[in-house]
């Protein structure tokens, strides 16, 4: 669910017309629903109940600090995987004592500033990142809460871009070396070891490979206590997939919270989740103008002014988006369009053979299922500005990062002296 809907044929986020927000800040712009956000993590929340689990939003879905900060108001904590990430959370609220460190390669000085900060858990993902993390930490006369990432060897049935639990697979330690790396970890003075990590991709439109790697990582957890290791903390990660239209519609959080009320209930842990798709992808939308329709010689081209530096993903992952326009359709009749971008790449498309109603050079589209994803990876590829950031509330809108001026991004660049 989302609230981006059409009221008096125009299509408003909230209370906001779009065409307001064009008219505001110019095209392309992400627009972002506060309530949306707000439902989706009280959904996941509520889905928990009673049970001891920290909520840590993964802040690489989208790392606007406006989004963070409304999530943390809601009580969320968040993933981070690198030192901007952690100082974006700080900034927006979020407690250290609710920040989880993942990712593959944490430098030493992103370790030394998490452990200033006092997050709550590093995820460790190799035996080389634990003897770093055990340096640092002695160097700060501390010691790092870790998680071990472990990864069980299983198969996510999510695109291949995404999936990160298979053997081959860059993240975590080998299921044949877990409890060696755990036994390695309890001899280092500068380690405190708290529990286990798994996170086995993302946008999981299946409950079975879940259930599959969290039964492993449940058996894991029993031979790691028999091995005198307290494990107190299971960190099962994110990873659940949102409707983007064309795909298998996902479980429902409640499932998927039964589905790991079942697995973990008897291992007595505090449970730790890092959503981030499913809270706020569907909370955001990509909205362009219509430049140019082109009839070619066996396709009719829908330009837009957005671009696959604005939203990599169907160039990246084949990734499918609905595509709706601002003003309601007034008839049935649908034409076959290629929706694509100005960049100078074939890859700048967002849709092929897509039916649509018939739209006009300075039409408004919608691209959906645009809030995770979307504008973290964006970039100013053939010198275009980043799109700009909106979030809404209700009937009023803020603008929460503005588009940059191009004369000030050339700027950027140092012309050497004996030029």
């Amino acid at each position: 669910m989302h609230h981006f809907e059409y009221l008096g044929g125009e299509l408003h986020a909230e209370g906001v017309p779009l065409r307001a927000i064009a008219d505001a800040v110019g095209t392309p712009f992400y627009c972002y629903s506060d309530a949306t956000l707000s439902r989706h993590f009280k959904v996941f929340e509520d889905a928990f109940g009673d049970e001891d689990a920290l909520i840590a939003y993964s802040v690489k879905s989208n790392s606007n600090v406006a989004v963070l900060r409304t999530l943390a108001k809601l009580g969320a904590g968040a993933d981070v995987v690198s030192g901007g990430e952690l100082a974006r959370a700080l900034k927006a609220g979020v407690p250290p004592e609710k920040i989880v460190f993942s990712g593959v390669g944490k430098t030493t000085e992103e370790m030394s500033e998490a452990l200033s900060a006092g997050i709550y858990q590093f995820n460790v993902e190799s035996e080389p990142e634990l003897e770093a993390l055990n340096a640092t930490a002695l160097s700060m006369d501390m010691r790092a809460p870790i998680t071990f990432r472990v990864n069980p060897d299983v198969d996510a049935k999510t695109h291949t871009k995404i999936s990160t639990g298979r053997g081959e697979d860059k993240f975590g330690i080998p299921w044949a070396h877990a409890r060696a790396a755990f036994s390695l970890a309890g001899e280092m003075p500068g380690i405190d070891v708290k529990g286990v990590d798994v996170h086995i991709g993302s946008q999981i439109t299946d409950l079975s490979p879940f259930e599959n790697a969290f039964g492993k990582v449940a058996e894991l957890v029993r031979d790691l206590r028999g091995d005198g290791h307290t494990i107190e903390r299971l960190d099962l990660g994110g990873g659940l997939g949102i409707p983007y239209g064309a795909e298998k519609k996902p479980p429902l959080p409640s499932d998927y919270a039964a589905m790991v009320r079942k697995v973990a209930a008897p291992l007595g842990v505090r449970l730790v989740f890092e959503p981030g798709r499913m809270i706020v992808g569907n909370a955001g939308i990509l909205v362009a103008k219509t430049l140019y329709v082109k009839d070619a010689a066996v396709r009719r081209f829908l330009i837009l002014d957005a671009a696959m530096n604005d939203l990599i993903r169907p160039a990246l992952y084949d990734a499918y988006h609905e595509i709706i326009p601002v003003q309601e359709p007034d008839t049935e009749a649908r034409i076959a369009h290629d929706v694509v971008g100005p960049v100078c790449e074939t890859g700048d498309t967002f849709a092929r053979g897509r039916d649509l109603p018939p739209l006009s050079s300075g039409d408004l589209v919608a691209i959906m299922s645009a809030g995770a994803y979307g504008a973290v990876q964006s970039s100013e590829y053939n010198t275009r500005p980043l799109a700009p950031e909106v979030l809404v509330r209700g009937d009023a809108f803020s603008i929460i990062r503005p588009r940059p001026d191009v004369a000030d991004m050339i700027d950027r660049d140092v012309i050497p002296n004996w030029l």
